[in-house]
């Protein structure tokens, strides 16, 4: 939902940063006529294939463990139908990121029966598994990367934010500030039931994404012809995520920026940024395919859902669990 109360500069801004970041990349930074010899090594079927297995995986994996996590610490859900809304919303996602995560997450309100709890446990519960395997990747890499800490001054850099945050966290669960704030608050009461221990099962299902994460990059760099060193791929991996989370149309130039700055060492310029301008666009392409199945699937499903709230049935329980599910 849209605030109206904030300044109209608040909403234009990221558009405007998404427009500069496009017209810089593609009007002013890139060679096109390199960037078209730089696909020329391409083998472009092996490529699609494993773009395309990247997005399906990446999409199936985080609906289930998000299904996961409200199931467990919040309110019985059913996967098929946590999917369905992940994958209605994936059209959006072809425009950027934060439409299609609003969409997300108001679709798990509507499922939830507005359940603010379980919205804060779809994204915190499987952010925080993700962002800890995430920098504790980068700092394994920093032992085996060439050049060590001192050479490679971005990964460094990355592990020193992620320990950096755990220590905060944990200063602050020592000092006591964690209960009398987050756990105290209206948000908070669910959190009395996560552990390290309830979630451990969470945090190996993500070190498994995260390994398969580097290899399919590794594998896709290297069918599009510029194979990129795997300890090199595990450090930087985690910065590519932070920089995706800036404002952009798709990922468009943001993905380019990233690719030609992280490795460029490692390939020439048009050959990465082409790369990332390769998969973005493989991307979009799956984002609109993605959405276009499940969208019927998640209105039908809501709209059942508004039905039963306008009938008074309770939601207490709001969809009885597939038979499939875990």
């Amino acid at each position: 939902m849209v605030d109206h109360s904030s300044p109209r500069w608040r909403r234009l801004l990221p558009w405007a940063i998404s427009a500069a970041t496009l017209a810089y990349v593609f009007g002013f930074a890139t060679n096109w006529t390199a960037l078209v010899e730089a696909t020329r090594g391409a083998n472009l079927p092996v490529f699609v294939l494993l773009v395309t297995l990247d997005k399906l995986i990446f999409f199936l994996w985080w609906g289930i463990l998000q299904a996961v996590a409200v199931r467990r610490f919040v309110t019985p859900v059913s996967t098929r139908e946590v999917v369905s809304v992940r994958g209605g919303a994936e059209l959006l996602r072809s425009v950027n990121n934060p439409l299609s995560d609003a969409a997300f997450l108001y679709g798990m309100a509507e499922l939830t029966g507005g359940r603010v709890s379980a919205v804060v446990a779809a994204v915190a519960v499987p952010f925080v598994c993700h962002f800890t395997i995430l920098m504790l990747q980068a700092t394994l890499a920093l032992a085996f990367v060439g050049g060590g800490v001192a050479g490679n001054p971005d990964i460094a850099a990355i592990a020193a934010v992620g320990w950096a945050v755990f220590g905060s966290v944990a200063l602050a669960t020592r000092t006591g500030m964690w209960s009398r704030t987050v756990l105290a608050s209206r948000y908070g009461a669910w959190l009395h039931n996560v552990s390290f221990q309830a979630l451990t099962p969470l945090f190996g299902w993500f070190v498994l994404l995260a390994a398969f994460d580097v290899l399919i990059q590794g594998l896709a760099s290297q069918a599009f012809g510029i194979p990129l060193p795997w300890w090199e791929l595990a450090g930087r991996i985690p910065i590519l995520y932070l920089v995706l989370v800036l404002p952009s149309f798709g990922n468009f130039g943001t993905r380019e920026i990233a690719w030609a700055a992280l490795f460029a060492d490692d390939a020439p310029r048009e050959a990465l940024i082409a790369y990332a301008l390769a998969t973005n666009t493989l991307f979009l392409l799956l984002h609109v395919v993605i959405g276009a199945l499940f969208l019927p699937r998640a209105l039908t499903l809501i709209g059942e859902i508004r039905r039963r709230r306008r009938e008074g049935a309770s939601l207490a329980a709001p969809l009885p669990r597939d038979a499939s599910d875990p």
